[in-house]
């Protein structure tokens, strides 16, 4: 059964990384993966979610640190040492290969995880804005893949386990605000 797993996982990552391989995508996807292009828009969005988005503002603002610390720290710290996949990039032959090799461990994508731990964050809070946020997410973790970096069961794990640390995060925040309030009354 796990042989036939990965079989579909190599598939499919083939045929991201070689079928749908094209030069605006070889432009795009190392933008689109690159956290610190994104470190100008966080910082925005952190500071108007502080400023201008009053209580449900400063409430995501707040939850997002400790949803991308327990994600980051989960994936990278625990889950990849745990698993100790090697990436495609170094495991297979033939792999293109844009952004160059990484050689840390494969799984869980610590791209998508975040990602989508933040998407999920952010959806509790902004429920209309719940497509923009998972299409980011999307966009994350194919990049991922069209990249050479992570097989599609890194990314797909990696946003199960996203998703996980962030409903724990605003469940935890929710049975905290009722008990402030229960002790308020």
């Amino acid at each position: 059964m796990l042989e036939f797993l990965y079989q579909i996982d190599v598939a499919v990552f083939f045929f991201v990384n070689h079928n749908l391989q094209n030069s605006f995508f070889d432009w795009l996807m190392p933008i689109v993966t690159e956290q610190r292009n994104w470190f100008p828009v966080f910082a925005v969005v952190y500071v108007w979610l502080w400023w201008k988005g009053g209580k449900t503002g400063r409430a995501a603002a707040l939850l997002i640190i400790p949803v991308v610390v327990l994600s980051d720290q989960l994936s990278s710290a625990a889950l990849k040492p745990f698993f100790q996949r090697v990436r495609p990039c170094v495991a297979l032959e033939g792999v293109n290969v844009i952004t160059g090799i990484s050689t840390s461990f494969s799984f869980p994508s610590s791209h998508a995880v975040n990602s989508f731990a933040a998407a999920m964050l952010f959806t509790h809070f902004y429920p209309a804005q719940k497509w923009p946020l998972f299409i980011c997410a999307f966009l994350s973790g194919f990049a991922r893949i069209y990249l050479g970096k992570h097989y599609p069961f890194d990314v797909i794990g990696g946003a199960v386990i996203g998703v996980l640390c962030a409903l724990v995060v605003i469940k935890t925040y929710e049975i905290g605000s009722a008990w402030k309030h229960s002790r308020s009354e």
